[in-house]
């Protein structure tokens, strides 16, 4: 099956009236986002954001994990230009990831296994993130050759904290979830076995709660959200054609040791 994301009514095949499952499913790549998977998360979320009967969202992975970060097959397609690059991040990847921040319906990350770049990243949309204690968090680019896109960074940064986010951006460091959980990233923490049922839980609660309250209550706390500046965006993408852009990528994907 081709990578997709997957708008599923209730839970696990389970009806539950208000709540609805969006799960990230690319086989043999740990839910790896590729570009249509971006495209087709924009569009889920616009679809819903739309609808008066959903009032609870649950964002997972298929096969027990959540999304190791970008499908990085795809990137000497296109990351070595910098208006392609441009484009990918400011329109694809932003475009799917603003389109969660903009959707009023309560959000649940039901987080399990590798929650890697990417997944740092849709994690930080969500409103309550429930996570398994194997659950693994990073965002090693720097062993790629390129750094995080500033939109991006302040997401992350603004849901895991500055700490964090140095320790994933400049160390490449992987995080567990206890740590995680005592940084204020995850709301709760659960046996790996629990973690399914305890999201199911939390959705069916908030599906029997006030759901204008609940979209007030996003709305206002998206507006007390700074803006990030405009002039940081400028030279963003300047590494495009670069050497350790080129060599982090090569490497990977040739499996070896980057030199940089």
């Amino acid at each position: 099956m081709s990578a997709q994301v997957r708008v599923e009514p209730g839970f696990e095949g389970e009806a539950l009236p208000g709540v609805v499952q969006v799960m990230l499913s690319n086989p043999g790549k740990l839910n790896a986002m590729s570009r249509p998977m971006w495209h087709q998360l924009r569009q889920a979320f616009v679809d819903l954001q739309a609808r008066d009967d959903v009032r609870c969202i649950v964002l997972r992975g298929e096969g027990g994990h959540f999304c190791a970060g970008g499908d990085i097959s795809e990137y000497p397609d296109f990351r070595f230009d910098e208006a392609a690059l441009r484009h990918f991040h400011e329109v694809e990847v932003w475009g799917g990831l603003s389109a969660m921040l903009a959707c009023d319906v309560p959000l649940i990350a039901c987080i399990e296994g590798a929650c890697m770049g990417a997944g740092v990243e849709l994690a930080s949309t969500c409103d309550l993130r429930l996570a398994g204690q194997s659950a693994r968090f990073g965002a090693p680019i720097a062993r790629l050759g390129f750094p995080m896109a500033p939109r991006e960074v302040a997401l992350v940064r603004a849901a895991a904290g500055e700490l964090s986010v140095r320790q994933m951006l400049l160390e490449a460091a992987t995080l567990d979830a206890p740590t995680l959980l005592a940084r204020g990233f995850l709301t709760r923490l659960l046996p790996d076995d629990q973690v399914g049922s305890d999201a199911r839980h939390s959705a069916a609660r908030i599906a029997t709660l006030a759901p204008q309250a609940a979209r007030l209550n996003k709305q206002t706390l998206r507006a007390l959200v700074s803006a990030l500046p405009e002039t940081l965006l400028d030279q963003a993408y300047a590494y495009a054609d670069s050497a350790e852009h080129r060599e982090g990528i090569a490497a990977f994907l040739a499996k070896r040791t980057p030199a940089f």
